[in-house]
């Protein structure tokens, strides 16, 4: 069916594939839930293996004559990509907060932040960079691109993460094969409408699976690198994968997000920092906070702020203006939330939230735990979800230790006062990303990447650019 009726109404929209610069019907269909409902909302189209094929041929094809474009022809395609885009944020909008649960203010937030993302993304460059010169020799490196490059997403950033990873590879030169995550594929989707009328055939190609075409994808010998974001059992799979053809990959995965609070930081401020930096996108982000250790003389006054503030929000559907926070976004990770909640509830005192929402949907009460081990797994496992365990600590080097005791690496926090010694403390931290007094955020100048098993390589920033591009050496005699 090419439209599903639902309580707000009729989304009346196919929702084609991108392939080879057409937007084609799917083998078959993919029913998308709404989060927010528990109920099916839209379809879309599902491709099979014949369609990845061609959408892999396609980019195989196309990558010649982009590649040779030069890079400021490339660059004015993207920005008017982007002019196309936000020409229609609204409908981006009310379409991301469907699929994918977040509150309208948040996902009105991922649009805007797309728009402004491909514009400034697209304003990098690779120049070519003289690493000798004399008389007698001249030597330069200059990037060249890959060729095809897949690009898979997750469901908690659909659009905001296929932007960060489709620009910078087009802009090096690269064509694309994108697969958005099966549970929030129709902002993707609509993004290939976009781009369909302004990109060259097969530059961009967006398939749907359910999650049946992935190793496909990634072990094809056609494809020279794999960016993907998303879990790290998942990244180990994607890496395996491409052993085979020895294929570049950028593993953005997992974390488990320290936050330090220092003995002269403000209980009050920081709790409300700590706190919106849990919780957003109801704790479904990369670089949430996940665990906060607190000075044993200011635990109990944080615990009780941070309850407060749990207490407090307005916890719906994203689609109503006063929601906060909305669901879970599929219900594996919601019951996978709800079991970590089962098993904290013999290991740690809940203070507020701990439960199911009584209504339709994926919700579940920002919770706040206190007095749990470090062995628990609310601590040792990435919860991806809006319950945050308080870690009381006698000493800094305890803390630290402490915080650096994971097989994650993404980012992590220190907050206090006397920034030289919060600065000491940051430079501990076991992470590709530390900020002080303040969240990750993301700059399209400022590599984002995480050691040990929470990824390889980096996205954005220059160092990001590159890692679409084989640096090619050149050595002359003159």
């Amino acid at each position: 069916m090419s439209a599903v009726t639902q309580e707000l109404g009729v989304l009346a929209r196919d929702f084609p594939l991108l392939i080879n610069g057409q937007l084609v019907p799917g083998a078959a269909r993919l029913d998308v839930i709404n989060p927010a409902t528990a109920k099916v909302f839209a379809s879309c189209s599902r491709a099979d293996r014949r369609q990845l094929e061609t959408a892999i041929a396609a980019a195989k094809a196309a990558f010649g004559p982009w590649s040779r474009k030069p890079i400021e022809e490339r660059r004015k395609v993207l920005l008017a990509v982007a002019d196309a885009m936000e020409a229609r944020v609204d409908e981006f909008t009310r379409l991301l907060t469907q699929e994918q649960g977040k509150p309208t203010a948040e996902a009105a937030g991922e649009v805007g932040g797309s728009v402004v993302f491909i514009r400034l993304l697209a304003q990098m460059d690779l120049p070519v960079r003289t690493l000798l010169e004399t008389p007698q020799q001249r030597i330069v490196q200059r990037r060249a691109p890959l060729g095809v490059v897949a690009t898979i997403m997750p469901w908690n950033f659909p659009l905001l993460l296929l932007i960060l990873k489709a620009v910078p590879a087009l802009l090096a030169g690269n064509t694309v094969v994108a697969k958005p995550a099966p549970t929030t594929p129709l902002t993707a989707l609509l993004f290939g409408e976009v781009a369909a009328d302004l990109l060259p055939p097969g530059t961009l190609n967006i398939i749907v699976d359910q999650n049946d075409l992935g190793e496909a994808l990634t072990s094809h010998p056609d494809v020279a690198k794999v960016a993907f974001t998303g879990s790290t059992a998942t990244g180990r799979k994607v890496m395996a994968s491409g052993a085979s053809t020895l294929k570049r990959v950028t593993l953005e995965l997992g974390g488990n997000d320290a936050a330090i609070v220092l003995d002269d930081a403000d209980v009050a401020s920081v709790a409300q920092n700590l706190y919106l930096g849990a919780m957003g996108n109801a704790g479904q982000v990369c670089v949430a906070v996940k665990r906060v250790y607190v000075p044993t003389q200011m635990y109990q006054p944080m615990c009780e702020a941070l309850a407060e503030l749990a207490r407090k929000t307005v916890v719906g559907d994203g689609l109503d203006p006063a929601t906060q926070m909305g669901p879970m976004q599929n219900q594996a990770q919601y019951a996978r939330v709800l079991a970590l909640l089962d098993d904290t509830r013999s290991n740690g005192k809940i203070i507020a939230g701990g439960h199911k929402l009584d209504r339709e949907g994926y919700f579940i009460a920002p919770t706040i735990v206190r007095d749990i081990g470090d062995s628990t797994r609310l601590v040792r496992e990435e919860q991806f979800g809006p319950v945050l365990p308080i870690l009381q600590y006698s000493s800094i080097d305890d803390a630290v230790a402490r915080a650096n005791d994971t097989e994650y690496g993404l980012s992590g926090s220190v907050w206090g006062r006397d920034l030289d010694r919060a600065y000491e403390i940051a430079q501990r931290m076991v992470t590709g990303t530390v900020t002080i007094n303040r969240h990750p955020e993301l700059n399209p100048n400022v590599p984002l990447g995480g050691c040990k098993q929470s990824g390889i390589g980096v996205e954005l920033g220059q160092e990001g650019l590159e890692a679409y591009t084989q640096s090619r050496v050149i050595n002359m005699s003159l």
